[in-house]
């Protein structure tokens, strides 16, 4: 099995500390998000990993060892992370073949990756003719060109329509229950909770969390429980004798703050309350990551006054 491992890494350009002592691992067999503001660092952290940078200090391995040190780098690590990386005036097969020929990879990886991708039909068309969900879909077929156990993808999802967003979460799922390692940049806070397994969230090039997803959640917002019932006054005097409050909305539902379905369920099952809806209101991976890097944002817009 392969990591990706970080270490201490620094990258600065002039005075700027673009990646600040950086050190976390990227595991297999799971999809790792990589999450952080504009400006956080996790563009310069993925390049440092494959060699297009130098580091000020650190170091940045697949395996064990450094990108620029792979034989066929190819066939370890896959990587997209410029959609518009492959020449214009080539056709998406003449693209493939020059990867697979500087790998020493069998040509009917070509054919397999553009099947895969969904691209086939098109792949003697130059590539400068490609809309952007077809050019990720190109970068996503070279990086699966060389069957790699580790890949990493800056973005995928830019470009793509609501078919291609399913595609491509389902693809991630499936290389890592291959056992691949899997690191995946996103700002869509959406798309990667449906994917995601792992959570590493930077902040102005630190680190800021390395941490299961649903840990990461749980751990900044608390958790609330849906109750809908007929009888509003049995409601809340069963919950107020438990030390809860109940909070009602417009639509006829009320919120339970800082309380567990399971629980609420025991209170008003006990008391005989009538009850018409009971569910866990969870917390978003959106709620948690705003808490969380609430302070780190670079660039942040200000409220109109109205």
């Amino acid at each position: 099995m392969t990591s990706i491992d970080v270490q201490s890494l620094t990258k600065e350009y002039g005075t700027r500390r673009a990646v600040d002592d950086l050190t976390f691992t990227v595991r297999p067999g799971r999809v790792t998000g990589f999450l952080g503001p504009n400006g956080a660092g996790k563009s310069t952290t993925m390049r440092l990993v494959l060699g297009l940078d130098r580091p000020t200090s650190g170091t940045a391995t697949v395996g064990g060892r450094s990108y620029t040190a792979l034989q066929e780098p190819l066939r370890h690590v896959g990587a997209l992370l410029d959609a518009h990386a492959a020449h214009g005036s080539r056709t998406a097969r003449d693209h493939l073949r020059v990867l697979a020929a500087s790998n020493r990879l069998p040509a009917r990886r070509i054919d397999e990756v553009l099947e895969e991708t969904g691209i086939a039909s098109v792949a003697r068309r130059r590539v400068k003719t490609y809309s952007l969900g077809m050019r990720q879909r190109l970068g996503i077929a070279s990086a699966l060109l060389g069957d790699p156990e580790v890949v990493m993808l800056d973005e995928p999802s830019n470009g793509l329509d609501p078919e291609g967003i399913i595609w491509i979460r389902e693809l991630l799922r499936r290389l890592a229950a291959e056992g691949r390692t899997v690191l995946v940049s996103s700002h869509l806070m959406n798309e990667t909770a449906s994917f995601a397994d792992h959570l590493v969230v930077l902040g102005r090039g630190r680190l800021l969390a390395d941490t299961p997803m649903r840990e990461f959640i749980d751990a900044r917002v608390r958790p609330r429980v849906r109750v809908r019932t007929p009888d509003a006054t049995a409601l809340k005097a069963a919950l107020a004798r438990h030390g809860h409050d109940a909070v009602e909305h417009d639509d006829g539902y009320w919120t339970v703050h800082h309380a567990r379905v399971d629980d609420v369920g025991r209170i008003v099952s006990g008391a005989g309350v009538p009850v018409l809806e009971l569910a866990a209101d969870e917390g978003t991976l959106e709620q948690a990551y705003l808490d969380l890097t609430a302070t780190e944002t670079e660039f942040t817009a200000q409220p109109q006054e109205a």
